[in-house]
């Protein structure tokens, strides 16, 4: 057995630079799980992952040539069909034994073993360990085969009749063992040491990699290429970071963690350079020039310390010419034509008001179930007029009905015709330039908001109002039609709206009790309603504070009162918390699963009312004067949102209620005195659970 480093590349032709990365590691952790799978490799091997615009591959320390051999419990088949009626061995049975080289001598080494109430015939066997280079073309082939794409290419090899798939034309493979070749086809490829550097800049034109540990610095020297995709982008992350501040140390470039990995795939050896534009362009919203740069380009646009864009920008280059001004040029001669789009765009776009835009809404489809975008707004200006009139804000309804009705306006405009992504943010720059007032202008575009985890919130009550409103009508709206998420599968982002609801319900405490605000928004659209809806919300929300790190039964006993109060659920959880930390919250707890199960035997129709004159037991008597105390202040610090005052307030029952149970039968045969002892429990059950269901809590 020989034990050394493994060394394997695929070259070819220009990989996909949004997936180049997860390519990249699919590979090597799919070459690593088989090897290792094949006692050829440990899992704890130490291993470098390579992708570049032309290849991907990996280094994996103390490979073996030929692992040892495997004792293994081979399944054979089922002891009704290996075995006749006399305990004989049945040809079907003496077939297998010889397929896998044993004779009928092996019959008594036969272990059964029970699987689902059915025996299955099992044997040991001393199997041969694999060997590198025997396996090493399925390990290669197979790890291909379970790349993350979603769609391969079928190309014809050079001898005219044999087709292969891949997600690009594949030119090379080297796989080396230390110094050694493992010779071997995949993909129509003889594997041998060869590859190619830089497509412009290596240093020759083929490149022999002498042994698997020389290959990362023998490419770097001789092929001008960085192999190691998070070198590559640690590079272009210091490098731009370096010109930024040698150009003005109140310059950063955009942070963009997408873009960077994007431009980090379309280079083998990056090399960046400064840009520049002429600054009438900064006229132009710098979102719309930002997205330029971006999209269009793969531009680092520059900000300085008060987040304006300067009109400097920053290219990453693939090639390293001694004089690099005609690429820089070359660059600048190219952005200019997208930003005089952009500037003709917003010139145009602010020739008339955001309200002439909104008779194009009608022929903008929304969904063909749910009519268009103006159809849409309608919707959204009445649901949003709703939760104006639910909040008790009367004053914010005009600047609210105006937001509603202007939020989808720039929908038709030229500029997010062209810049999608720049929806609600062009409504507010068109909305200011006709000085629509800044409560409303901000609305428009926050109330997208938020869009992603961790985006920011709308930044005023109107936003809010708005913000809230889009979403439940996305809700409702696509629950009305089935639209509703499956499995991983949620096209509409409809669980990202429910988490936008909620965070802008807590993070900004509002009070807004959304059962009602659904139900009343379902009446007012007169869509259909979707049963699936409410638990649909309450998956999320119980999903949203366990990620909060609140304990899964303190959300379960919170949620299960449901009184439609987003805001308040942090503060009941974080009352619940507190009181589970009382000495007498696990007897209260009990208490309370008791009491509910006697009330749902008991199956009365009706409120009970509590007649102190039936009163006849000491224990009973004493629980309901106890409680009469504890229940008015436990309401009162309920109203006042003082959860956890109210939940300890609890903690005087505990006595009484353990004597109630000791001393007191409920259930007894007069009918007068049971109901009233049934009454008095309905009380204290309810009194127990105003701020959560305290069962739930009860192991």
């Amino acid at each position: 057995m020989k034990l050394d480093n493994l060394l394997i590349e695929l070259l070819t032709e220009e990989l996909p630079p949004k997936s180049q990365k997860q390519l990249g590691l699919a590979f090597a952790k799919s070459v690593k799980e088989f090897l290792v799978k094949h006692h050829l490799a440990n899992e704890t091997s130490e291993d470098s992952v390579f992708s570049t615009p032309r290849r991907i591959g990996i280094y994996l320390k103390d490979v073996k040539d030929e692992a040892a051999n495997q004792n293994t419990s081979i399944k054979l088949m089922p002891a009704s069909i290996g075995f006749d009626v006399s305990g004989k061995p049945t040809e079907a049975l003496l077939k297998k034994l010889h397929g896998i080289g044993l004779d009928q001598k092996a019959v008594s080494l036969i272990i059964k073993k029970n699987e689902s109430n059915n025996e299955v015939l099992y044997i040991d066997k001393d199997v041969e360990g694999a060997k590198l280079k025997d396996i090493i073309a399925e390990c290669i082939s197979s790890s291909l085969t379970r790349l993350p794409i979603k769609k391969m290419m079928s190309y014809q090899l050079s001898d005219g009749w044999t087709t292969v798939n891949f997600v690009r034309p594949a030119h090379g493979l080297i796989i080396l063992h230390g110094a050694n070749i493992i010779k071997t086809n995949v993909l129509g490829i003889e594997s041998n040491r060869s590859t190619l550097g830089h497509r412009f800049e290596s240093k020759k034109e083929v490149i022999e990699i002498q042994h698997a540990d020389e290959y990362k610095e023998q490419m770097k020297a001789e092929g001008n290429v960085i192999v190691s995709f998070e070198e590559r982008k640690t590079l272009i992350k210091n490098s731009l970071n370096d010109k930024a501040t040698n150009l003005s140390n109140q310059l950063t470039p955009i942070n963009d963690e997408d873009l960077l990995e994007e431009v980090t795939a379309l280079v083998e050896y990056p090399n960046v350079l400064v840009g520049e534009f002429e600054s009438k362009f900064l006229e132009v919203p710098q979102e719309c020039l930002i997205l330029t740069m971006k999209a269009n380009q793969k531009y680092f646009p520059l900000i300085d310390k008060n987040n304006k864009l300067a009109n400097q920008f920053l290219i990453v280059s693939n090639i390293s010419p001694k004089n690099s001004t005609l690429i820089i040029q070359g660059n600048e001669k190219v952005i200019r034509p997208r930003l005089s789009d952009a500037e003709f765009f917003y010139t145009q776009d602010k020739k008339k008001p955001l309200k002439d835009y909104l008779s194009q809404l009608q022929h903008i489809v929304y969904h063909n179930k749910l009519g268009t975008q103006s159809e849409r707004s309608e919707r959204v200006k009445m649901i949003a007029s709703l939760i104006v009139k639910n909040l008790n804000q009367s004053k914010l309804l005009d600047a609210v009905l105006l937001a509603s009705d202007l939020s989808k306006a720039d929908l038709s405009t030229n500029m997010v015709g062209e810049f999608p992504e720049l929806q609600g943010i062009m409504g507010r720059y068109y909305a200011l330039n006709e000085k629509i007032s800044e409560e409303v202008a901000f609305a428009i575009e926050d109330h997208y908001k938020p869009r992603f985890s961790g985006d920011t919130l709308p930044r005023n009550p109107v936003g809010d109002i708005v913000a809230i409103a889009d979403k439940i009508e996305t809700l409702i709206g696509l629950f009305s039609i089935g639209e509703k998420p499956t499995g991983d599968k949620d096209p509409f982002a409809l669980r990202r709206q429910v988490i936008g609801i909620i965070r802008i319900l807590t993070e900004k405490n509002i009070g807004l009790n959304l059962n009602t605000t659904i139900s009343d928004s379902i009446k007012a659209t007169k869509l259909a309603e979707s049963k699936d809806l409410n638990s649909f919300i309450y998956d999320r929300i119980s999903n949203f504070f366990k990620d909060q790190g609140y304990a899964a039964l303190d959300i379960e006993a919170v949620l299960a009162i449901d009184s439609g109060l987003i805001s308040e659920i942090p503060k009941r959880l974080n009352a619940i918390k507190e009181f589970s930390q009382l000495p007498e919250s696990k007897d209260l707890a009990s208490a309370n699963k008791r009491v509910g199960n006697i009330l749902k035997k008991a199956d009365f129709k009706s409120v009970l009312k509590i007649d102190p004159a039936l009163l006849k037991d000491i224990a009973e008597v004493n629980l309901y004067k106890t409680l009469d105390l504890v229940d008015a202040e436990a309401r009162k610090e309920y109203l006042a949102n003082n959860y956890s005052s109210s939940l300890k307030l609890l903690c005087k029952l505990k006595n009484p209620i353990d004597q109630f149970f000791n001393d007191v039968m409920v259930n007894v045969e007069d009918e007068s005195l049971k109901m009233n002892r049934l009454a008095l429990l309905e009380k204290l059950y309810s009194a127990m659970n105003l701020v959560a269901d305290l069962s739930k809590l009860s192991s």
